[in-house]
């Protein structure tokens, strides 16, 4: 009894004197960790050093040699048989470019892992472990090379494959668990929490396969809800924002969840930062809530024509804080959802499509007012964008100085087409239907008289 108290006292004055020393448990694990794979790195160097060692270490850099080389045979023929393959598609093409730059590598992972074979066969396994080593590593970058490639972000592939690349190395030379310790042991505590870079690794790759997935649904459902002809296209949009907000929402709090990240504290947070949304940010916020009534009342909908003060176009999408909206000369002005909300807006295909223009013209008084009217009729049906099922009117709307005046006019069904083109079709159908009737299109003549002094 007294020895086992002594044995318990002892160790609780070598406790207090580690941490007088400013050692914590963690910072000592992490050190010792460090220390044993010092020692299995000046193991595994001194291992090299050995005859079959090094004779596994020039059988790969041979195989790699051989490698470049057949690489160097296969290359062309392998680029002049992709591009005879001209009816194919184009996923199927970038696939075969992947593999044209992954060629060498292919080649040497197929040589390493049949000297693999062979040795194991015809010698005993010791003498091809580090050849094993090797292959795994090759057969793993190259996976990881491979797979990266469904990331169409440039900047994020890069990450993810140095992050795979480094993962799958530890765990081929059985490391994980000493990364780990070392990783958990640089940390700070914030109040109750422990922070550490493990913690924040963990955070990093849940969260980024979780928004992933998150983003693969929403854009799938996209896909599906846009094809839905039985949704109005303002619901649709609508039923697509929600989607999202929902998926990224949920992905966002069970990644934190499941790194162990006490949610308590970030919904006072979060309140916190929804009264500073608030009163900064009224803009943003006036622009978002002017964005669901948007959608909410079907005012406006992806394709519809509109005019706001100068703008005129057709709606391209509706954002959450913007709208887009695409004229004819290819611009593309983004409108705030609140000017939309607060401003006057003309919505040229709120109801339908249906579009009503008016053109003026005069003829001289001589010609039939009556065979005018049918001529310029005859000459508006027959233009291309010019419906038939409003047919076009033509009325006089006065007498003038020099003619008789008259308005024409016509229905069209597609605005998105442009206005200025149609109208000027027109006015070319009536010059030449006026040349071939003989109509007059007058103008005016002033008489001057020199009177003598």
């Amino acid at each position: 009894m007294e020895q086992a108290e002594t044995t318990s006292t002892s160790e609780q004055a070598s406790t207090e004197s580690e941490t007088a020393q400013g050692t914590t448990p963690d910072v000592a694990e992490a050190i010792e960790v460090s220390q044993g794979l010092l020692a299995d790195g000046l193991n595994f160097v001194e291992s090299l050093l050995r005859a079959w060692s090094a004779y596994q270490i020039a059988i790969a850099l041979g195989l790699f040699l051989v490698a470049h080389l057949v690489t160097n045979l296969i290359r062309p023929q392998f680029q002049n048989w992709v591009r005879a393959k001209e009816g194919w598609p184009k996923w199927r093409l970038r696939w075969f470019v992947v593999v044209n730059q992954r060629l060498r590598a292919i080649i040497y992972v197929i040589l390493i892992w049949v000297v693999v074979l062979i040795m194991r066969e015809m010698t005993w396994p010791s003498r091809s472990y580090l050849l094993s080593i090797i292959a795994n590593l090759a057969t793993a970058w190259l996976i990881v090379a491979f797979a990266s490639r469904l990331i169409k972000n440039t900047f994020l592939r890069r990450i993810v494959s140095y992050g795979a690349w480094v993962w799958i190395t530890l765990r081929i030379l059985n490391l994980t668990s000493e990364a780990e310790t070392i990783l958990d042991s640089a940390a700070v505590d914030i109040g109750t929490t422990r922070i550490s870079l493990w913690l924040i690794l963990q955070a990093i790759v849940l969260l980024s396969a979780l928004f992933f997935a998150a983003r693969f649904i929403s854009t799938t459902s996209a896909r599906s809800i846009q094809k839905n002809e039985d949704i109005s296209p303002s619901m649709r949009v609508l039923f697509i924002k929600f989607l999202q907000l929902v998926l990224y929402g949920a992905a966002f709090f069970i990644g934190l969840k499941s790194i162990g990240i006490d949610l308590t504290g970030l919904a006072v947070l979060s309140g916190a930062i929804g009264v500073g949304l608030g009163f900064g940010l009224q803009k943003v916020v006036s622009n978002l809530v002017s964005g669901i009534i948007i959608l909410l009342d079907k005012s406006i909908k992806p394709g519809d024509v509109i005019s706001l003060g100068d703008t005129f176009g057709w709606i391209n999408s509706l954002g959450a804080r913007y709208v887009s909206v695409v004229t004819r000369n290819g611009k593309e002005y983004l409108i705030p959802n609140e000017d939309l909300i607060t401003g006057q807006v003309v919505n040229w295909s709120f109801s339908n499509d249906f579009v009503r223009l008016d053109i003026n013209f005069g003829t001289a008084y001589h010609d039939d007012p009556h065979k005018v009217r049918k001529i310029a009729i005859e000459a508006a049906k027959g233009c291309d964008r010019v419906i038939s099922v409003k047919s076009p009117v033509c009325h006089i709307i006065g007498f003038g100085d020099s003619s008789v005046d008259y308005v024409l006019r016509f229905w069209i069904e597609d605005p998105t087409g442009g206005l200025t083109n149609i109208r000027g079709n027109v006015y070319l159908a009536l010059w030449d239907a006026f040349q071939e009737n003989d109509i007059s299109i007058p103008f005016p003549q002033r008489e001057i008289k020199m009177l003598g002094e």
